[in-house]
């Protein structure tokens, strides 16, 4: 008899529910057929779909078809595909939605069915989901070129000092430096999105945050020319945002679709607090921008060396084109012309810190809404990464420096790669992630975007193990600011 249980299904990513009760003998009885957990999960996650609309979810009865640009290879990754069509597949029947693609990149980011995926696109009517762009609100790349080449070390050690990742702050003398954002921050008093966010604004900036997030050095395929490149989105400040937007967004839910589940909530866009919200992301998006190019202008005055192109693109994100629908891209990039009035022509795909980070010119696929992946995504969970990580080297209490040192050595050989805490954080190692030529083969197969160049890896920094991501509580945010 088959040990699988309630916890089973939950720990393989099902949410629980009433439908426990025909998947628990289902699951159990391909187990005794000799199935694997991937093909149990495979089964399972079309019947969890069925049994929401069942069970009384007033979505859509049959979902709306939607563009599939993902060709799954090795066991992982099927299984990881599945559970991202089904996902897909509840989501498609949420009522304000249009269009729909999935993305090279594409993996799970919940439990709760129909929660948009990684590497999801869709387009509403007159509906702004905040779920559907998350909390890391305008997670987004800028790109730096240098008129000089400067060795990685030195510029790693410079990045080390002017950019910042993990807890702590900025002053509010260092930021306030920066004229066009105390402007930009002075005017979140007349939005209720944003009033009373200023601090987050003013101590956030020049901050990079954690988990995936990078300063990466390297240099042109085309030119030989050196260039940084960093990664990261609105920072807490967008989280507050989020918070207050997905607040809002279950209030009106609540009374015009009361049994809608909450993470598909939306504000109505054409509504006062629609436009409020629509506004407030814009000022996001702004600060964002600066952020970015406050921490690269820094490192080009301190090594010295003049800055002769830049240009940067948001990956998490809503749109509104020209049919007035609102594009929401979790994790996924913009390939159309006139994504925003700074589009010039040019966005950044990452892959992982060992590979080149592509850099596009748009393809506009209708059928892919018009947009790339966002990079190469995961296949499995950092969780779960790790655990195969420890069982590999024979481990299951944790890696011991011994194996991390093994890790970082076969991973990043060649590169100057550091960790901001110090302590590496094998989770976003090259491994971690999907077959980076794989994902680059799609996007032209597919024709997502056409590649014009690449920048060819020569360092980078991440954010490194978090300590509180172990269970401990952050400190207050008293910590001295690192210096400008």
């Amino acid at each position: 008899m088959s040990n699988i249980s309630g916890k089973t299904l939950v720990a393989w990513g099902l949410q629980p529910g009433a439908w426990f009760k025909e998947a628990l003998p289902l699951a159990r009885q391909l187990r005794e057929d000799g199935k694997t957990d991937k093909e149990i999960i495979q089964a399972l996650f079309p019947l969890q779909a069925a049994k929401a609309v069942e069970e009384g979810v007033p979505l859509r009865t049959n979902n709306i078809p939607f563009g599939q640009f993902i060709e799954p290879e090795g066991d992982d990754e099927k299984a990881n595909v599945a559970g991202v069509l089904a996902h897909m597949d509840a989501l498609m029947r949420v009522p304000t939605i249009e269009r729909g693609a999935v993305m090279p990149d594409a993996c799970p980011s919940g439990s709760a069915i129909g929660t948009i995926p990684v590497g999801g696109v869709v387009a509403t009517k007159n509906a702004i989901h905040p779920g559907f762009h998350s909390a890391d609100i305008c997670c987004s790349m800028a790109i730096s070129v240098f008129k000089r080449d400067t060795p990685v070390d030195y510029v790693l050690d410079i990045a080390m000092k002017a950019t910042h990742f993990g807890v702590g702050k900025r002053t509010a003398s260092e930021v306030r430096q920066h004229k066009d954002l105390v402007s930009l921050v002075n005017g979140f008093e007349a939005n209720p999105f944003l009033k009373g966010l200023e601090d987050y604004a003013i101590h956030h900036f020049m901050t990079q945050g954690d988990g995936n997030h990078f300063f990466y050095v390297g240099e042109l395929e085309s030119t030989g020319q050196m260039a940084i490149v960093t990664h990261h989105g609105s920072r807490g400040l967008g989280g507050q945002l989020y918070k207050r937007g997905k607040a809002a967004a279950e209030r009106h839910t609540r009374i015009v679709a009361p049994r809608i589940p909450l993470h598909n909530a939306w504000i109505e866009a054409d509504s006062q607090v629609g436009q409020d919200y629509w506004q407030a992301l814009q000022a996001l998006r702004l600060w964002t921008k600066m952020n970015h190019f406050a921490i690269h202008n820094l490192v080009a005055k301190r090594l010295g060396n003049q800055i002769i192109g830049q240009f940067w693109n948001e990956h998490n994100f809503v749109f509104q084109r020209s049919d007035g629908l609102f594009y929401h891209a979790k994790g996924a990039t913009p390939s159309f012309k006139g994504f925003s009035k700074d589009d010039q022509g040019l966005t950044l795909i990452p892959m992982n810190m060992a590979q080149p980070i592509l850099i596009a010119e748009h393809k506009n696929n209708e059928n892919a809404l018009g947009f790339a992946p966002h990079g190469a995504g995961r296949n499995l969970s950092r969780t779960a990464h790790i655990k195969r990580l420890m069982e590999e080297f024979g481990d299951t209490r944790g890696l011991g420096p011994n194996a991390i040192k093994a890790i970082m050595d076969r991973e990043t050989a060649g590169l100057d790669v550091r960790f901001y805490t110090g302590d590496p954080d094998v989770s976003e190692l090259p491994s971690a992630y999907k077959n980076a030529s794989q994902v680059q083969a799609q996007i032209e197969k597919f024709e997502l975007a056409k590649i014009a160049d690449r920048i060819l890896p020569r360092g980078s920094i991440m954010a490194g193990e978090m300590k509180w991501h172990k269970g401990k509580k952050p400190k207050k945010d008293t910590q001295p600011a690192e210096a400008a």
